[in-house]
C-alpha cells in the first residue's frame, strides 16, 4: 500500500497561504492577514440525493463502502467518502489530489499535475480483496480543460469519482462506517460551531478502528463558502485526504481536502460537496450525478464508540 508521495508547496507573502499537499492530505501555512470571518455560502444546485434502493450489499459485510482506501495509479492513497450514481453507473468520491502528480509548487487544481481520467484506481475492499475501478472526473482535469480563472474554485475545488466496475456493484453499500447515513446534501453551508462527523481511514492509523471515528466543530467558511475549516479532536492525517464530513442530521457536507497549521492551527479544510457536485455536473461530462443515501439512520452517538472519542473539541475562537 502507498502511504508516500511527492509533497507540494507554494508561498505567496504578504497576507495570503504555503500550501504544502501530500497524497494523503494538504498542510496549508497562512503568512499573514487572514481572519476567522464567516462568508456566505454560495447558491448550490447540487443533484438532488436519491434514496437507497434495496439491492446494496448488507452494510455491515460490503465490502465497498465510504471510507475505503483508494489508491490511484501515478497518485497516491486517500480515503474515499460517499457513493453516487449517475444513470446506472456507480461512483466512489475521493479527493481530486489524490490522483496529483504535481511539482513541489504545484497545488492549485487549475494547474496542477494529475493523473488523466480513466486512469487505474484500486480500491482496497474491505473484505481485503483489491477491485479496480476508473477515474471518471476529477475537478482538476475538468478545470484545466474548461479554462477555470476564478481562484476560488481553483484553490476550492477538489472532488474526484471513481467508477466502480459493472461487477462489483453488488459488493457496495452507501452508508459511512459507525455513523451511518447520509441523509442529504447540506446546502447552506456551517456556521461556527456547528458538529461535524466523519470516518478516517489512513494507513498511519495502523488499522486501529478506534481512531477512525471522528467529531469536529466547524471553525470558519472560506473560498467564498467553498471551503469549511473545521476542528475535530484528532486532525485528518495523510491518506485520510478524502473522508466523508456530515453535519448533525447526517446531511453530506464535504470532503476532506487540507490539514491547516494557520491561522488556525491543525484544523482541517473540507470541501464543499454542493459546490463540487453543481461543478461536476456542469463540466464533468459523466451525467447527471447524485449522491446516493445510506441505507443505516445518522447516529452522532453511536453504541460502541467510547465517548473520548465522539468528544467535541473547543478550538481556538470556537469554544
Amino acid at each position: 500500500m502507498r502511504t508516500t508521495d511527492a509533497s507540494t508547496a507554494e508561498s505567496a507573502v504578504g497576507g495570503s497561504t504555503m500550501t504544502v499537499r501530500t497524497r494523503g492530505v494538504a498542510l496549508a501555512v497562512a503568512l499573514g492577514g487572514i481572519g476567522l470571518g464567516v462568508l456566505v455560502a454560495p447558491a448550490a444546485t447540487a443533484a438532488p440525493a436519491q434514496e437507497a434502493p434495496g439491492e446494496w450489499a448488507p452494510a455491515d459485510t460490503a465490502p465497498i463502502r465510504p471510507g475505503v482506501i483508494t489508491e490511484t495509479e501515478g497518485g497516491g492513497a486517500c480515503t474515499s467518502n460517499f457513493v453516487f450514481t449517475s444513470g446506472d453507473r456507480v461512483f466512489l468520491g475521493q479527493a481530486a489530489h489524490c490522483a496529483g502528480t504535481g511539482e513541489a509548487t504545484e497545488t492549485d487544481g487549475c494547474d496542477s499535475g494529475t493523473v488523466g481520467l480513466g486512469a487505474v484506481v484500486t480500491i482496497k475492499a474491505a473484505d481485503g480483496i483489491d477491485r479496480t475501478g476508473r477515474l471518471a472526473y476529477s475537478s482538476w482535469v475538468a478545470m484545466q480543460e474548461n479554462g477555470e480563472s476564478d481562484p476560488d474554485v481553483c484553490a476550492f475545488n477538489d472532488f474526484a469519482l471513481v467508477e466502480i466496475a459493472a461487477e462489483d456493484v453488488d459488493d457496495v453499500n452507501p452508508s459511512i462506517p459507525v455513523f451511518g447515513g447520509p441523509t442529504g446534501i447540506d446546502t447552506d453551508g456551517l456556521t461556527p460551531g456547528e458538529h461535524v462527523y466523519s470516518y478516517g481511514n489512513s494507513p498511519l492509523r495502523l488499522g486501529i478502528s478506534a481512531l477512525s471515528p471522528k467529531v469536529g466543530i466547524s471553525a470558519a467558511e472560506v473560498g467564498g463558502g467553498r471551503s469549511h475549516e473545521v476542528y475535530t479532536l484528532t486532525p485528518g492525517v495523510p491518506g485520510d485526504s478524502g473522508s466523508a464530513f456530515v453535519d448533525g442530521s447526517g446531511d453530506a457536507v464535504g470532503v476532506l481536502s487540507t490539514l491547516n497549521l494557520a491561522p488556525l492551527p491543525v484544523s482541517n479544510g473540507v470541501i464543499d460537496l454542493a459546490s463540487a457536485l453543481e461543478y461536476a455536473n456542469a463540466h464533468g461530462e459523466v451525467g447527471d450525478v447524485e449522491l446516493v443515501l445510506g441505507t443505516e439512520p445518522f447516529d452522532p452517538s453511536p453504541l460502541g464508540v467510547p465517548e473520548e472519542a465522539l468528544a467535541v473539541p473547543a478550538g481556538p475562537g470556537v469554544g
